[in-house]
Order: structure tokens, then C-alpha cells, then sequence
């Protein structure tokens, strides 16, 4: 595929991104025309492609998707520039830039942890991504980041959020940051949803000398053919049963 022709206006836009994720896909796109998640992967080492162009979508840039034949021979997901005329302006134009002083703000706030699995990881593990995610929301230009406003995550919790959040209707449609503040994803501590979903979550997370705790777990899960899941909940649930008896 070639490179498509757009308007002078909508390529010096492009060109003057600067952060690295959104401009590889970005340069990418201006030269061949499209970019797929195989090379988003293999060529880039994007494990999360979907991410990356999620990112130029919130710079303002449209970007639609598409299928291929990847390498194997199964169709894949593709990425090309949108309608240039959908290029998007004003509050939802691009993420507002996450400074030194906010991210010293959030530490010291709630300490180098995820906000998601409640656990210490080193500083340069944490991400800080927008509780209300920015597609819905976006940022007021110009204005001083609110703190409540973002959150910090680990990869993992990150990768996390963004799938479920982007296969959410309010995402896909609706757009309403009032459902968002009442999502799991966006404030934990106190949720009344999962992305639109009547559910409620607890993930854990077992780390250095926790680890062997939760092979014991898997090793006696697996003796009575149950899923780890499945086990902590009944224990749980045998624990309040004998609160209420009391």
C-alpha cells in the first residue's frame, strides 16, 4: 500500500509529535502507509500495539483499523490514518504533558505503588495514566493537572485497564465520564461497576518471598481440581459464614 496523499496541514501536525510510542507509529504510517501489529511487536518491540496507537488517537490524530495477511498467513490487525477532516481540536486535541512536579505529587501522595494491585514497585515500573481514560474525558489545555485526576500503574495493571476499558460501551459510544468515576478502572478504592459490567474485583498480586504462598496455592488447587479463583473465593466464603455465626 502506498502512502496516501493528505493535506499539507494534517502531515505537519504529524510531524510534530515528539514522543517517542505515538511517533514511531506516526512516521511509520507516513512512509509506508500503514503499520501492523506484527511490526508494532517485532519490529518496534511494542508487546501492546493496540497502546501504541491508542496513543496518536489521544494526540487528536484518527486512526482507523483494518485486516491483512500477517506473516503466518492469518489475517491481523492494521493501522492507517483516519479522515484527516476528523482531526480533533480543543479539549480532547492532545494529552496534556505529564510533568516532573505532578508525578512528585502522586508519590508523595500514595508512595511508589500501584494503584491497581496495591503493591511497591520501583518508581521506573509505575506509569501515570488518567483515571477517566483521556478518550472520554480529555484534558482542559492550558490548565494545571488536577492530582485526582491520574493514577499510577503498574504495566501489567495498565495493559489491564486498557483492554477492558476499550471493549467497554461507554468507551465504544457513549462517552460519559460520570460512568467512568463509578468504574473499578478509574477509582478502586470505590467502584459500584467493572466497565458497565455488575462485577466486582480483588487482584492480587504475590511477589518475592510471597511467591512460594501462592505455588502451595496452585499445587493444592490442582489436587482438587479447582482453579485458584474458585478456591480463594470459597475460603472467603466459609471465613464470613463463620463471622456470622459468631
Amino acid at each position: 500500500m502506498s502512502p496516501p496523499k493528505l493535506p499539507p496541514a494534517f502531515i505537519k501536525l504529524c510531524k510534530a509529535v515528539t514522543a517517542k510510542r505515538p511517533k514511531t507509529v506516526i512516521d511509520h504510517i507516513l512512509k509506508h502507509g500503514f503499520i501492523t501489529t506484527q511490526e508494532l511487536k517485532d519490529q518496534y518491540g511494542y508487546n501492546h500495539p493496540p497502546r501504541a496507537v491508542r496513543d496518536v488517537k489521544e494526540l487528536g490524530i484518527p486512526v482507523e483499523m483494518f485486516r491483512v495477511k500477517g506473516s503466518d498467513g492469518r489475517k491481523i490487525a492494521a493501522y492507517r490514518f483516519g479522515d484527516p477532516r476528523k482531526t480533533r481540536t480543543g479539549k480532547q486535541a492532545g494529552r496534556t504533558v505529564l510533568s516532573k512536579k505532578l508525578k512528585e505529587r502522586l508519590v508523595a501522595r500514595h508512595g511508589e505503588q500501584c494503584a491497581i494491585y496495591l503493591e511497591a514497585f520501583p518508581g521506573r515500573e509505575l506509569q501515570i495514566d488518567h483515571r477517566i481514560p483521556f478518550a472520554i474525558q480529555g484534558d482542559v489545555p492550558g490548565a494545571e493537572p488536577n492530582l485526582d485526576d491520574y493514577m499510577r500503574l503498574c504495566g501489567s495493571a495498565n495493559r489491564a485497564k486498557s483492554c477492558s476499558c476499550e471493549r467497554c460501551v461507554n468507551w465504544l459510544k457513549l462517552k460519559k465520564p460520570e460512568i467512568c468515576r463509578r468504574c473499578y478502572w478509574a477509582f478502586p478504592e470505590d467502584y459500584s461497576h467493572v466497565a458497565m459490567r455488575e462485577a466486582r474485583r480483588a487482584d492480587i498480586l504475590w511477589t518475592g518471598a510471597e511467591v512460594e504462598s501462592c505455588e502451595r496455592l496452585k499445587r493444592r488447587t490442582l489436587e482438587l481440581q479447582k482453579n485458584i479463583p474458585e478456591y480463594v473465593k470459597g475460603i472467603i466464603e466459609d471465613y464470613l459464614k463463620t463471622v456470622r455465626a459468631k
